[in-house]
């Protein structure tokens, strides 16, 4: 970036500056007295996840700037966050992403460290005095709770902890949902209720050839749910998946749907006007749940043990135990009507409710981010940082991107948009003289002597590559594309091998 040379081009003297560098670090690492010589003038950004935000925003500030240094810190030792932990694991098309990444990772401008759990480990304050700029991008990490009696019952679990489990997120490891049951119910009618979904109904032939994890795969072989409702609050015209997430439950081998007809009503007459991706969504969803299906179709479902359907216009309104109050042996749901039409149409309750039998209950309502630091704007109603395309507020040089920045809304397509816009906006507030970048910072160099007086031990991205080389050989060995290691002690072993 030519802007950025010439900025960089006049930059004060090491020599001439270093002694009111050298006192600003130390009181923006805390007064800890030591200076650290850095080997380099060039502006030095700080990148705290390593998920597709954080690596979509490295990206495009290493290919549009020739002189920005970035390190990306991520607390689990290796990295991709969600692209590793939340992408279903029959969806390997979707993780190849991962060798973009790489090449990211393996510039010559670009540094991971690994095993550093900013907010704990050091703190965002520590990260400011060594870099010009920050880049919070870690993502949406809590669970939104659907606030009704029941839902800490044995048997009732979050869609992002249940992804976790079967994806060999460490922390989800322990889960163990109980399978026993007939019935599932999945609350919310998104992408990840569908994956959920699918999950919970392929067969064990298809999913042993994926990189799902060990016990994960064995635990579902064992599996007795049979049917799963995909319930939501809305109609089948604010149904929130995507096409491709449709037709896979559509042509699941060895399920076949069901769903009410009288949730369909008027919605043939609704399509004239909407746009083509939801016309497209829409008519499929309508064909699958009223057409007569054809012979080879009709055959097909015949055939099927195993059922799923959408459940529309319902909301939990409490989850039931059953007579001895010691798991889930059903769920409640109110029945409501729409008021306006589109995506902006509200369920407003009717006063009915309904019963539904289920032993297992999996809330998909969306995930939410935390704060990381208390030095960090947070708004704790909408669960972001606050920020105007991605500069944060009232905190220069804090940038934020991904779901911390938006919510926890689309795809990794749209995470890699709203990520080009942030670092979009870091270069051009160096540009503008907004983000001071005059004066030399330390970046890697301070943040590691802090580590270690810490005893904080990083894990680099060649010490990932010794992971993701055991994996693969632990997969190969088992016919799948690789086996994940499931605890942050396995991950540093082998790191450390």
């Amino acid at each position: 970036m030519r802007s950025c040379r010439r900025l960089l081009s006049e930059l004060k003297l090491w020599t001439s500056g270093r002694r009111k560098w050298t006192r600003g670090l130390n009181e923006g690492l805390g007064g800890s007295g030591k200076a650290f010589l850095s080997t380099s003038r060039c502006p030095k950004v700080c990148i705290i996840g390593s998920g597709p935000a954080g690596f979509y925003t490295a990206q495009h500030l290493i290919k549009a700037c020739q002189d920005v240094e970035v390190d990306i810190y991520e607390r689990l030792p290796v990295p991709f966050g969600l692209v590793r932990f939340g992408v279903a694991p029959d969806h390997p098309e979707v993780k190849n992403v991962i060798n973009t990444f790489t090449q990211t990772a393996k510039h010559s401008r670009c540094s991971f460290y690994g095993n550093v759990n900013v907010g704990k480990d050091v703190t965002v304050g520590e990260l400011q005095g060594a870099y010009h700029a920050v880049v919070l991008s870690y993502g949406a990490e809590g669970n939104r709770r659907m606030g009704v009696p029941g839902e800490d019952l044995p048997g009732v679990y979050s869609a992002k902890d249940f992804v976790g489990w079967y994806n060999g997120l460490p922390s989800c490891r322990e889960l163990k949902p109980d399978l026993s049951c007939e019935t599932a119910v999945i609350l919310g009618q998104g992408n990840v209720a569908l994956d959920v979904a699918r999950i919970l109904l392929s067969p064990s032939d298809i999913l042993k050839k994926t990189d799902i994890a060990q016990p994960a795969l064995e635990a579902l072989a064992e599996s007795r749910v049979r049917k799963v409702l995909i319930v939501g609050r809305r109609g089948p015209m604010q149904v929130a998946c995507t096409i491709k997430e449709l037709r896979e439950m559509v042509n699941l081998p060895g399920t076949r749907p069901e769903m009410v007809t009288a949730d369909f009503e008027g919605v043939s007459e609704a399509l004239k006007d909407v746009p083509r991706p939801r016309k497209r969504l829409t008519d499929l969803l309508l064909k699958t749940a009223l057409d007569a299906p054809g012979d080879k179709e009709l055959e097909r479902r015949r055939n099927a043990a195993k059922v799923w359907g959408f459940l529309f216009y319902r909301s939990p309104t409490e989850i039931l135990a059953d007579p001895g109050c010691s798991r889930t042996a059903g769920i409640r749901l109110a029945v409501n009507r729409l008021e306006g039409s589109g995506d902006a149409a509200r369920a407003v309750l009717t006063g009915e409710v309904e019963d539904v039998s289920c032993g297992l209950v999996i809330s998909s309502i969306g995930y939410k981010s935390l704060p990381i630091d208390p030095a960090v704007p947070f708004d704790s109603r909408r669960a972001v940082v606050p920020n105007s395309v991605g500069r944060v507020h009232q905190a220069a040089g804090l940038y934020c991107s991904g779901w911390l920045k938006t919510g926890p809304t689309g795809v990794i397509a749209t995470t890699m948009n709203n990520s080009f816009d942030t670092a979009r906006s870091l270069l051009e507030d160096m540009d503008s003289g907004a983000l001071d970048v005059s004066a030399a910072k330390p970046g890697s160099q301070a943040v590691s002597s802090l580590l270690e007086e810490r005893g904080v031990k990083p894990v680099t991205f060649s010490d990932w590559e010794k992971i993701d080389s055991l994996e693969t050989r632990r997969g190969e060995a088992r016919g799948k594309p690789r086996e994940k290691l499931l605890s942050v002690e396995e991950m540093l072993k082998a790191a450390r091998t």
